[in-house]
């Protein structure tokens, strides 16, 4: 628009970062201007990826409890699944989420933009809007924060029996039969919800483990667990080929642990991860260097190689984490506003929400060894825990990665119920360079779960008195 001021900031893409971002940036002081495809903030996190899995994940895990609660003499009937009820609900949960975004923005002054953003060079957008007109807009900064997309694989044949992970959120149907391609976060979780829900699933995964990149050990007792609730987990296989047939998709696997050399199912949910979204963005017209891998190039400052253009969340490097992009977020925020500011973390956590759940965070066993750490690692099994066992929760595990020389808590894991909601006090040790002792020493309340944490830095001081 001839004549317009430049915004002092523009972001792209309304989820966990960029709307972090802007909300951050207002609070600043700043003028911004946000701009997503969605009619409201909330980014895939709140629309198709984590808020809308964790609704079905809770659902799973109410189908479980009830199945379980016949061991401590408390039997229900068996549940009866009104899927379109279950679906109103999720969606429900999401445009709760995505409405108070939306009233935030505007109790900051944000000007908000519905529509799609491409740079014409690296201090002009054009936005090409949802009501058929286009704007162009300068600007002094932008924060890129476009996310990532389900990547899919190649060749595969036209069906509506195959789908990713948007797809799936749907709940269309909830199908006899399902094979899950991809053994990692997506493909487990989504997995784990239509299991509870009835459905026969096959998870194929071509790398030895299931979450590839996990704690060995971790996720050892999850594979277990999860072997009871699915038909088969299938490791070192890749799919050779998959075929339409009435009735569904007929997979042809190839490994070493494939049972069968195909196998029809109802539906097929590709799950094999997620790939930055930079298509259409216009960011060849700008200094911003793109890598090998696809993902936008930043220095801890969230700066790209153009210095008007800020990158965070998926759309560069992974972990592809919410909470990360929102870290990230906060701190380009701070330095566009001219603050000293930098998105170094220590450690990062991750959960998978499955039953039992995993976190992690800061260094595994594996990768501090590789490290060339004087390591120590003490485990605590849920099996010595006071409340695990008025839980009938047993099957679980806390175990932390330790500095053997001066103690520093380096990395910590969890394996059970809830272990999400542990995992923060790991990670907060990690971050403040915390020793075994200051952990051992904390009194935390019993009878808890988070006991579990003390127990396993007690081992390391010898203080222990239940192993």
């Amino acid at each position: 628009m001839k004549g317009e001021p430049a915004r002092e900031l523009v972001v792209i893409g309304a989820g966990p970062g960029g709307y972090a971002a802007a909300f951050h940036a207002a609070d600043l002081g700043l003028k911004v201007t946000l701009i997503d495809m969605e009619e409201r903030p909330g980014g895939v996190c709140l629309y198709r990826g984590c808020i809308p899995t964790k609704a079905l994940a809770y659902a799973a895990k109410i189908i479980q409890e009830s199945e379980r609660a016949a061991n401590i003499g408390i039997e229900f009937q068996a549940p009866k699944i009104d899927r379109s009820k279950l679906a109103a609900w999720k969606q429900g949960v999401i445009d709760k989420l995505t409405s108070g975004l939306a009233l935030l923005t505007k109790r900051r002054k944000i000007e908000y933009l519905q529509g799609r953003a491409a740079f014409l060079d690296s201090h002009t957008l054009q936005c090409e809007l949802k009501k058929n007109e286009t704007r162009r807009i300068s600007f002094d900064h932008v924060i890129v924060a476009s996310g990532a997309c389900p990547a899919m694989l190649a060749d595969l044949p036209d069906s509506a029996a195959i789908m990713d992970s948007t797809g799936a959120l749907e709940l269309n149907t909830i199908p006899q039969s399902m094979l899950v391609i991809g053994g990692g976060y997506i493909g487990l979780e989504l997995g784990y919800a239509y299991a509870a829900l009835g459905t026969r699933i096959t998870i194929v995964e071509m790398t030895p483990q299931l979450m590839a990149n996990s704690d060995q050990e971790l996720i050892g007792i999850l594979t277990r667990t999860l072997k009871k609730q699915f038909e088969s987990i299938l490791l070192n296989t890749k799919i050779a080929k998959l075929k339409p047939e009435n009735g569904g998709i007929r997979a042809f696997f190839e490994g070493q642990d494939s049972e069968a050399r195909q196998k029809l199912f109802e539906k097929v949910l590709v799950a094999v991860g997620r790939r930055p979204c930079t298509d259409g963005l216009g960011l060849d017209k700008t200094g911003v260097q793109i890598n090998a891998k696809g993902y936008v190039v930043s220095d801890s400052s969230c700066r790209t190689n153009d210095d008007a253009i800020f990158a965070i969340g998926d759309v560069t490097d992974p972990p592809q984490l919410a909470h990360k992009a929102t870290h990230q977020g906060i701190a380009a925020a701070e330095v566009i506003a001219g603050r000293p500011a930098l998105f170094e973390p220590r450690s990062i956590p991750f959960v998978e929400y499955t039953e039992p759940e995993v976190a992690e965070c800061g260094l595994s066993e594996q990768q501090a060894r590789q490290q060339g750490i004087n390591v120590a690692v003490t485990r605590f099994p849920w099996s010595a825990s006071g409340r695990a066992a008025t839980m009938g929760e047993s099957v679980g595990l806390t175990k932390m990665v330790i500095d053997a020389d001066s103690g520093r808590i380096l990395g910590v894991g969890i394996c059970g119920s809830g272990a999400g909601e542990l995992i923060s006090e790991g990670a907060l040790a990690v971050e403040m360079a915390a020793v075994a002792a200051d952990m051992a020493m904390t009194i935390h309340p019993h009878p808890t779960l988070s006991e579990t944490l003390m127990e396993a830095a007690a081992l390391f001081t010898k203080s222990n008195i239940n192993i």
